[in-house]
């Protein structure tokens, strides 16, 4: 015989008991909750608790004009065969690269730099959906006196912009992290909007360890990218979600896909709760890779199942597009991963393609080495990655195994910071 459901307010009161339960404390059998109202308003209240499983939201945080642009300047950045050029290094991050190649870390040297990548020939611009700049980029200028956002524009990139100040201790911890940043962040937004920034970065850090990362450090830091997500929301901009799984230690393939499942679905409950608009979003994460330190070697088939695997329980299909972070490895294995990825046997709903700072530079860095005259050749460099990476988000790229070493090189950095 078919069960019948319950009906009536004895069922909806014990949805709302259940709700309730840990939020106020019990009263004497016969009272009411003073914070609850009368018999009739808790009856009312546990009605649409029971048909919405929620509070009642009356107010949209976005007009469908918004949404629409979000939506689009989303699609645009994620377009087939396009990716992310991440250009936002922190003044002390460039710093290092320069001191690399035995460059001083000047100014007029970074903002030589830059201008190298953004103004490359036109076979990127099929490549290049976006590039993320650091707010001192943003207000630079190329030789040509055009500001750098309107070099981006013409190429056909959207211009994005670093909002984050950076990870701090995060106390009662054993070492983690969570990020800076929030303080302002509306109006810096509002005036990034003004000056031509379309999306914007944030980075969260966690680090996975014999106990981390800790309950405590995923829930701060995923309502930290909620935050932030909404207030970009509100202004305008396109939010990139990133929590980076770092790939320090010595932990397996699976370890890895583990922990990112926990974060992932632990950020998208937190961007629900803060009514994030996911189709105006992006997510930037790990690949799911084992520990640089783990002794056990795994194929790029089974980094891009476990990766994949982990990303279809966690992240909605509204998201439009996943932007993969390179993670310290090198230029050839990140376009390898990310081709694997694109060719994985699993139905991805998702664009899955990449936003590399290190994996798309590191070899025009070494070709420029900080002079003039070398500039032709640092940009050949870079358009090779860029095409490279260009083929492996469609599921289209081969290596040629002539790739140089700098390519091949790990870029790996203990603690990276950008």
């Amino acid at each position: 015989m078919a069960r019948r459901k319950p009906e009536g307010p004895g069922f909806t009161m014990t949805c709302l008991s259940m709700a309730m339960a840990f939020s106020y404390p019990p009263v004497a059998s016969g009272q009411l909750h003073p914070q609850l109202g009368n018999t009739q308003q808790q009856t009312e209240l546990g009605k649409e608790l029971a048909i919405t499983g929620t509070m009642p939201y009356p107010h949209p945080a976005l007009t469908p004009e918004q949404k629409k642009e979000l939506s689009d300047i989303a699609h645009r950045i994620v377009a087939p065969g396009k990716g992310i050029l991440a250009a936002d290094e922190s003044t002390g991050s460039i710093a290092k690269r320069l001191q690399s190649i035995g460059t001083e870390n000047t100014e007029e040297n970074r903002r030589f730099y830059r201008q190298l990548l953004l103004t490359a020939d036109d076979r990127v611009n099929p490549c290049i959906g976006g590039v993320i700049l650091f707010h001192e980029t943003l207000y630079q200028k190329a030789d040509d006196g055009r500001p750098f956002p309107q070099v981006i524009k013409s190429k056909g990139g959207v211009v994005g912009i670093k909002v984050d100040k950076g990870v701090v201790p995060l106390a009662g911890t054993n070492g983690e992290t969570t990020t800076q940043g929030l303080d302002g962040l509306s109006e810096r937004c509002a005036q990034y909007k003004k000056d031509g920034a379309d999306f914007a970065k944030w980075r969260c850090v966690l680090k996975i360890g014999e106990h981390t990362p800790s309950a405590l450090a995923i829930m701060e830091n995923a309502n930290v990218l909620a935050r932030y997500a909404s207030i970009c929301q509100q202004n305008g901009i396109v939010p990139i979600v990133e929590p980076e799984i770092l790939p320090d230690g010595d932990h397996d393939l699976k370890r890895c896909q583990y922990v990112t499942e926990k974060v992932l679905a632990a950020v998208y409950k937190a961007l629900s709760d803060h009514h994030i608009y996911l189709e105006g979003t992006l997510l930037k994460p790990n690949m799911v890779t084992p520990g640089h330190a783990c002794t056990q070697k795994f194929s790029h088939e089974e980094i891009a199942m476990a990766t994949v695997t982990a990303l279809r329980r966690t992240v909605p299909p509204a998201v439009p597009g996943i932007t993969f972070l390179s993670g310290g490895q090198s230029e050839e294995e990140a376009s390898i991963n990310l081709n694997a990825i694109n060719k994985c046997p699993l139905l991805k709903p998702w664009a899955l393609t990449f936003s590399y700072g290190r994996a798309l530079q590191a070899s025009a860095l070494k070709a420029w080495g900080g002079k003039k005259e070398n500039l032709k050749a640092a940009q050949e460099e870079y358009v090779k990655r860029a095409l490279a990476n260009s083929l492996a988000c469609q599921g289209k790229y081969t290596p040629s195994g002539q790739a140089g070493a700098a390519a091949s090189e790990s870029l790996f950095v203990s603690n990276h910071a950008y």
